[in-house]
């Protein structure tokens, strides 16, 4: 319950009286940039798997990255994630489990500095979905 009243927050913009995290969260959205689609769901950073927690902790870091297409530029074709110009997304490898190449999960982070992004998306599907990262 907590997770849709905070994505509708994102999503308007602005607050209604429901209470201290439709007050904050559009603030925090605004100040950062971030904007969540509306048929997009959001997943606790706590809640990714803990390959994706080191991914993230390593973009946070400027790696090193385990992959040479790490940091590359995500040119979101499948127009799921916000409309952006060319270069704001980039995408991170999240390791699989068991997978004999990159496997399908990711990180896709947006804006002009990627140790410190605008916002961040996982994706479990090889970009037929993504989840919002909450932290």
């Amino acid at each position: 319950m907590l997770k849709a009243v905070a994505a509708r927050c994102l999503q308007t913009g602005f607050a209604i009286v429901l209470g201290t995290a439709c007050a904050v969260a559009p603030l925090m959205a605004s100040a950062r940039g971030a904007q969540l689609p509306s048929d997009l769901s959001t997943v606790a950073l706590s809640e990714l798997p803990p390959q994706g927690r080191v991914t993230h902790g390593l973009i946070r870091a400027g790696g090193p990255f385990p992959y040479a297409k790490d940091g590359s530029v995500f040119g979101n074709r499948e127009r799921i994630l916000p409309s952006r110009k060319r270069g704001y997304y980039r995408e991170y490898t999240v390791k699989t489990p068991r997978s004999q190449d990159r496997g399908a999960q990711r990180i896709v982070c947006g804006g002009p500095e990627p140790r410190t992004p605008d916002a961040c998306y996982y994706t479990r599907d090889h970009y037929a979905s993504f989840y919002y990262i909450t932290e």
